[in-house]
């Protein structure tokens, strides 16, 4: 059964935003129209807010309303039916092309020094996370987890069950909370959820706001309902999200200095985008790997069970991952251990996404492929990842020199 929220500030905030498109500029003579959609906006707040109490979309929309009643002197009692609002000729917008250099973090930050060093994270499938560090992990993380969590933004994953009653969970909720800074943005979020991929913030807005800098950050929509990608050039970050069949993938660019900058440490045990997941929440990739193969080659030998249809062998669910992942590395793992988990074929297209937003976002083109490490062999594999069998010959050669 589909996992869907009760909250529906998304659907308040769209309405909103179909209203009042480009009426950040409007003139005198249509502020009571921008006020009765102001009215109607927390008319649907009001609605909804029994379900979205612990929700960060919400409460931000709540407070927004109350500063944009201040700031165009609406009141709160009058008419509430949705106006339709004149839309801005095209290049007429909140985007300024002379936004302070603050705002621009390769020209602030490294005018002097050497270009910054970029990381990536990216979470995705069932759910698999690479760390800002490069560590691969296959994670359970069911509920709600930070990311990213440090002086700029913070981003929130929620992970619900894939099926019922399996331990297979993926991202069906995803919030981002950019902080506000300096004289370039306002404090904005972004919030997605299954069949809901918005291509502006909750507030209805596609930059950074009213601050001369606003054109530092904003988003855009590559794909409808499918792909978009937000640039926050005030902090040197690209974000990239994606729908993918019923579920979300994340992915991240940012410099080390903003991924390390955080005021205390000790608190960022949960950032997972940081840290990894704890180690209750790991999966052992290799051991449950290893069983699926050993149970396709049993299968293999034994009876023939009857299996749903949309069921994969080890063999059929590897055949279907060479079509998009041709390397075997750890997203071609990923992929395979997927398929076997939910059989799912959108898991596949997952990954693939996955590793092209590798591609776009990791600065050492030499690090995009990953392999397990590991001191055993594994299926499909004829040694460990990235030790060449003439090596452990050598080194094999010197200990018996050493013993004679």
């Amino acid at each position: 059964p589909a996992v869907t929220s009760p909250c529906k500030i998304l659907k308040c905030n769209s309405e909103f935003w179909a209203a009042t498109s480009g009426s950040h500029h409007l003139g005198a003579e249509e502020a009571p129209e921008f006020c009765t959609a102001l009215r109607a906006y927390a008319h649907c707040t009001r609605r909804t807010a029994r379900t979205c109490r612990g929700d960060l979309a919400y409460h931000s929309a709540v407070h927004g309303i109350d500063d944009l009643m201040v700031q165009h002197n609406c009141s709160k009692d009058g008419p509430t039916s949705q106006p339709r609002l004149r839309t801005l000729p095209p290049g007429d917008s909140q985007e300024r092309s002379d936004s302070p250099e603050i705002c621009h973090y390769e020209k602030s930050f490294h005018r002097h020094s050497a270009t910054p060093n970029y990381t990536h994270c990216g979470l995705f499938g069932d759910p698999h996370l690479r760390t800002f560090t490069d560590t691969f992990q296959t994670c359970k993380v069911q509920g709600a987890w930070p990311l990213i969590d440090n002086n700029y933004l913070n981003v929130q994953v929620t992970n619900t069950p894939v099926l019922p009653g399996s331990s297979a969970t993926a991202t069906s909720k995803l919030t981002i909370i950019f902080k506000s800074f300096q004289e370039c943005v306002d404090q904005k979020v972004y919030q997605a959820e299954m069949d809901e991929l918005p291509a502006a913030f909750v507030d209805g807005s596609k930059n950074g706001g009213d601050k001369h800098g606003a054109n530092s950050l904003k988003i855009t929509e590559k794909v409808s309902g499918q792909h978009i990608e937000i640039q926050a050039k005030y902090i040197g970050t690209t974000i990239v999200v994606r729908q993918v069949g019923r579920y979300l993938t994340f992915a991240v660019r940012m410099p080390e200095e903003v991924v390390n900058a955080v005021e205390d440490r000790d608190s960022q045990g949960l950032y997972l985008c940081l840290r990894g997941c704890p180690l209750n929440q790991q999966i052992d990739f290799q051991t449950i790997r290893s069983a699926q193969a050993t149970e396709g080659r049993a299968r293999r030998k034994g009876p023939s069970l009857p299996a749903p249809p949309e069921a994969f062998t080890y063999e059929t669910a590897t055949a279907k991952c060479r079509e998009k992942l041709p390397v075997e590395d750890l997203y071609f793992q990923s992929c395979v251990f997927d398929l076997l988990t939910t059989g799912d074929v959108n898991f596949m297209l997952a990954a693939y996404y996955a590793f092209e937003d590798v591609k776009m976002l990791h600065s050492n083109k030499d690090k995009l492929h990953l392999y397990e490490r590991t001191r055993d062999l594994t299926p499909g594999n004829t040694a460990p990842a990235g030790t060449h069998p003439t090596l452990w010959v050598a080194l094999l050669c010197l200990c018996w020199l050493c013993l004679l």
